[in-house]
C-alpha cells in the first residue's frame, strides 16, 4: 500500500493516480446515460431541424445571441414559473452544438417558440426598444438580407451521420425552401421552433 505522503512527494505518481481516478469517477457517471433511452431519444414530437430552422440556428450562433440568452429552463420553481417545464435531455438530441448557454443577460429562449408572432420578432430584432422600451439588446437590421446558405444539403448530409434521419427528398428540397427567403425569415423560423414539443405538466 503506498501511503499518502510518498504519493504527494512524488508529482508523477500524484498526476497518474488523479487522472485514474477523474477517469473512472467520469466513466462511471457517463457511460450509463448512453444506456438511459430519456437521454438518447428525442421528446414526443420532435423532429431535425428543418433546413430554415437550421440555417436560423447557423445565424443564431454567428451573431452571438448565446452570449446573451441560455436555452435551458432549470428545474427550480422561480424558472418554471416564468419559462415552463423545465428542459429534458429528449429536447435536445438534435442539437449540435448544444446552446444551454448560462449567461442571462436576456431572458432563456427555450421556450419562447410560439409565444410571440412572426411580426413581433421582426420588430423585435430590427429594434428590440420598439417592443421592449427597457431592453438592452442591440439591433440586428442586417439581417434582413437575402438568405444564401449553399452548404445546407451538405449540413443535412453531415447531420444524419450521427443520426438525424433526413431522407433524400428532404435533402434535394432544401435549396428550394431556402430560397427567397432572408437571413431574418431563418432566424425567427429557428426561434419559433424553440421549446414546442416541451413535456407537458
Amino acid at each position: 500500500m503506498i501511503s499518502h505522503e510518498t504519493i504527494e512527494k512524488n508529482i508523477g505518481l500524484l498526476i497518474v493516480l488523479t487522472i485514474l481516478v477523474v477517469s473512472v469517477g467520469g466513466l462511471v457517471q457517463i457511460i450509463p446515460l448512453f444506456f438511459q433511452t430519456s437521454m438518447t431519444q428525442p421528446v414526443a414530437g420532435l423532429t431535425p431541424y428543418t433546413p430554415l430552422q437550421l440555417s436560423g440556428r447557423d445565424i443564431y450562433i454567428r451573431e452571438g445571441c448565446v452570449g446573451c440568452h441560455s436555452q435551458m429552463v432549470r428545474p427550480f420553481r422561480a424558472e418554471t414559473e416564468r419559462y415552463g417545464h423545465y428542459s429534458v435531455a429528449g429536447e435536445f438530441v438534435y442539437d449540435r452544438p448544444f446552446l444551454w448557454g448560462s449567461k442571462r443577460t436576456g431572458p432563456d429562449l427555450h421556450r419562447v417558440g410560439g409565444r410571440y408572432s412572426d411580426d413581433w420578432h421582426y420588430a423585435h430584432l430590427m429594434n428590440p426598444r420598439d417592443v421592449v422600451p427597457e431592453s438592452n439588446m442591440p439591433a440586428y437590421p442586417w439581417l434582413d438580407r437575402p438568405l444564401n446558405d449553399t452548404a445546407i444539403q451538405a449540413k443535412l448530409r453531415r447531420l444524419n451521420l450521427v443520426g438525424h434521419g433526413y431522407t433524400e427528398e428532404q435533402i434535394a428540397a432544401a435549396p428550394a425552401e431556402l430560397a427567397g427567403k432572408t437571413e431574418m425569415d431563418a432566424l425567427i423560423a429557428y426561434l419559433q421552433s424553440l421549446g414546442t414539443h416541451a413535456p407537458k405538466n
